[in-house]
């Protein structure tokens, strides 16, 4: 992301292999913090005590013919080779799915949609990225014979879409969830090491405050952003990725070396035969060993699918699989069931090596709770872009770095909670229990929409879709019944965060909506804005007048109650509307819709600003410098259809013109001189001379092509922009219609209302003067 010009450069495209393989290190330390460290917890989390000890080796075969099939089939088969071709213009993760079904099927959740949105170039950006299992990829196949009506069904029914938009954020919070959770079972298991150094007795006073001062300490360095310390983060998970694959293979030659044999599947029918219902309860253990997987997904908008894949291939699937096997060989010679404290990752390590490798693992857990912390951020910038969470403060902690950014409100909130279980839990049997169930969730719901994607966006085969659904669901669902058994044990957690936050999302959704559409049923044609005039008392001011709106077409309420009060507006009159658009990225030369408002004489206009939902929201004074831009060009370009600009009709009453902000006015800076003041009868005093006054005027470029009437309304901008801008903005109240339902009420009297009083402003609205800010309160009655 190009933060000075605003346009979006796509990383994964065009690159040399030198470049895949520098991406692919660091990705490293961004997308594999998390997987590289779950072998601290995995055994110990299997082996807790749904296992009876046994003489035999077939317990710890099992469990890893379970771990090794495990990480095949979902991080090498599934994400490597199907997910990561689902990216939304090079962007993952769950909202990116869904933004791909909004575009293809038309059942987004953002109101205020236009069919201009749709000529946007990453909104038609072909997303067929899996033409190599139907040979042609722009061939129709049998899909585009089922899409059809897949596309009805979920258009026809609000049910259908309803169930989408809750799938979407039941991912959503499960993900914010694993922020809470992954930091905590990864410090923790990483200074669990210090239990065979010391008595049970003294490390369990020890190892919950060491934890929870690392956490702290982690969170507090948040504000701080990750591009000052992130090159050591790569170098730090190859150091542990390094270190596990070399104890791993020492344990497997020295212990174990038909430990391989292991690998087969019939150890994991021969482990669920023996243990019955204890080996099926242990599977949530086994879970714990793709924790992170995701995040291959998540994070593809920061590096490429080559860089992402090359590293998990090659680097980090056999480095665990050499730490897995290690551990099991150790494991299969030292029968230590009996007592399951001490199963873990750093009983199989030398003992001369034990205080270097925990050193580094605790290094390799903040890694991985890093990037998920980051990630938690990330996501939740999305929903707020979309109107699906409540307005949060986003801080850019990089200026060059688009994707870095911190929210303090939800960094605290997560330290509290990830200090909460960590304290109440402590130990990784319940921890492991809570993280499975939110990352197993997060995996169901990629499967489900990935399904809906093959088919309504790749136009592949529905037999296609139901085959990856059904065998990639099968699986999961195995684990997930494993994970919610423990429901008492700890898998309640991440069940009440998502209820929680599942109810925030859903109520500032809902009243988003409401307001909307009470806008839209209350909005004022604009016969009445023509109606207006010396006439009827009213005047029209100096400067440029602001009128904020959710609204793409029509005069909204807040206007004409502002006029009927204070019969006088602003010589340019710009309606303007900043909205979210299911894009990641919306470039600079599409961002702005200009239209009139009225005949020309009226000076009325109306500017529709598009963002992506992972784009950045420019400072006040150069989204002024475009805004004012745009319109010029606007100006300078209407009637002239054919320079190439995109036009659309919006609702038969405006002809809106997509514009670049290219237009710039010549600054002139004059020095006025400054008159001092004149005799007085107190005792002079020594006074320091007056520096003179400087000035800017804007002028007009001087090009022979314009015409005597565009000259004279550009001219009228020019003098408007210097006398100022005022900013008009709503202040609404929202109560429930009598005779509403219960239900209703509270949701609108106090669960939206207490979100709005107690959320962040606009974004546009922060750094506005207030001086230059009119508010208009008014009441909803929805």
């Amino acid at each position: 992301m190009d933060l000075e010009s605003g346009s979006y450069i796509n990383p994964a495209k065009r690159q040399s292999w030198r470049s895949v393989v520098m991406l692919a290190y660091q990705s490293l330390g961004v997308v594999y913090g998390d997987l590289s460290t779950s072998p601290l917890y995995v055994y110990k989390s299997t082996f807790a005590d749904d296992i009876e000890h046994s003489e035999s080796n077939d317990e710890i075969y099992g469990v890893l013919s379970f771990v090794f099939w495990t990480l095949t089939l979902i991080p090498l088969l599934k994400y490597v080779l199907v997910v990561l071709r689902a990216d939304d213009n090079g962007e993952g993760g769950t909202f990116a799915l869904y933004s791909l079904l909004v575009r293809h099927a038309r059942v987004g959740f953002i109101p205020n949609g236009q069919v201009a949105d749709e000529e946007l170039l990453a909104y038609n950006k072909k997303d067929d990225h899996l033409g190599l299992l139907n040979g042609d990829p722009s061939a129709p196949t049998g899909g585009a014979m089922t899409a059809p009506w897949m596309r009805r069904l979920l258009e026809k029914h609000q049910i259908s879409q309803r169930v989408l938009l809750v799938l979407a954020l039941l991912g959503t919070c499960m993900v914010i969830g694993d922020g809470v959770l992954t930091p905590a079972i990864s410090v923790f298991s990483a200074v669990s090491g210090l239990e065979l150094s010391m008595s049970k007795e003294h490390h369990k006073y020890v190892e919950v405050p060491v934890a929870c001062l690392i956490l702290v300490c982690l969170f507090a360095l948040q504000q701080y952003g990750t591009h000052r310390l992130g090159f050591l983060f790569a170098p730090i998970v190859v150091i542990w990725l390094m270190c596990i694959s070399v104890i791993g293979a020492y344990n497997i030659f020295y212990w174990n070396p038909h430990v391989y044999q292991a690998l087969s599947p019939y150890y994991m029918y021969k482990f669920l035969k023996k243990t019955k219902r204890g080996g099926w309860m242990s599977l949530g253990g086994v879970l714990l060993c793709i924790t992170g997987s995701e995040a291959m997904y998540a994070d593809l908008g920061h590096f490429s699918q080559s860089s992402i894949k090359i590293a998990f291939t090659f680097v980090v699937y056999p480095s665990l699989l050499l730490a897995y096997m290690g551990q099991a060989a150790y494991l299969s010679q030292h029968h230590v069931i009996q007592n399951h404290y001490r199963i873990g990752f750093y009983v199989s390590v030398p003992e001369r090596l034990r205080w270097p490798v925990l050193a580094i693992a605790i290094l390799a857990a903040v890694v991985g709770s890093q990037s998920v912390i980051t990630g938690t951020f990330s996501i939740i910038k999305q929903c707020t872009a979309l109107g699906c969470f409540p307005r949060v403060k986003i801080v850019h902690t990089s200026s060059k770095i688009g994707g870095q950014v911190y929210i303090p409100e939800i960094n605290w909130i997560l330290m509290l909670l990830c200090l909460a279980v960590t304290i109440g839990f402590r130990d990784t049997k319940h921890l492991g229990n809570a993280q499975g169930l939110a990352v197993i969730i997060v995996m169901l719901v990629t499967t489900c929409l990935m399904s809906l994607v093959i088919v309504l966006c790749w136009h592949k085969n529905i037999f296609l879709a139901i085959c990856f659904v059904v065998f990639f669901g099968t699986i999961e669902v195995l684990f997930f019944s494993a994970s919610l058994i423990k429901f008492l044990e700890g898998a309640w957690v991440p069940i009440a965060l998502s209820f929680v936050l599942m109810t925030v999302m859903c109520i500032w959704h809902y009243g988003t909506r409401k307001k909307y559409e009470f806008d839209v049923q209350n909005k004022v044609p604009i016969n009445w804005l023509l109606s207006l005039g010396p006439a009827l008392g009213f005047v029209r001011v100096r400067g440029i007048g602001l009128i904020h709106t959710e609204l793409i077409s029509g005069i909204p309420a807040i206007f004409s109650h502002f006029v009927t009060n204070l019969p006088a507006f602003h010589q340019v009159l710009v309606f303007l509307c900043i909205k979210s658009v299911p894009v990641p990225h919306v470039l600079a030369e599409e961002r702005f819709l200009v239209g009139r408002v009225g005949p020309k004489e009226y000076r009325s206009y109306r500017v529709i600003v598009r963002y992506g939902y992972h784009d950045i929201h420019k400072d006040d004074l150069e989204f002024e410098k475009d805004l004012v831009s745009s319109i010029a060009e606007f100006i300078q370009s209407a009637g002239h259809e054919q320079n190439g600009h995109v036009e659309a009709t919006e609702n038969g009453d405006e002809k809106m013109m997509v514009v670049s902000a290219g237009f710039r006015f010549h600054e002139e800076r004059a020095v006025e001189p400054v008159e001092a003041p004149g005799p007085s009868n107190s005792k002079a005093m020594p006074s320091s001379p007056i520096p003179p006054k400087k000035t800017v005027r804007f002028v007009l470029p001087r090009s022979p092509k314009l015409e005597k009437g565009t000259r004279e309304e550009l001219q009228e901008l020019m003098e408007a922009r210097e006398a100022g801008m005022a900013f008009i903005l709503g202040h609404s109240y929202m109560r429930a219609k009598s005779g509403s339902s219960l239900i209703k009420r509270l949701v609108i009297n106090f669960g939206y209302e207490f979100l709005r009083r107690n959320c962040r402003g606009p974004m546009y609205a922060v750094s506005i003067p207030h001086a230059s800010t009119l508010e208009v309160g008014m009441i909803y009655n929805v």
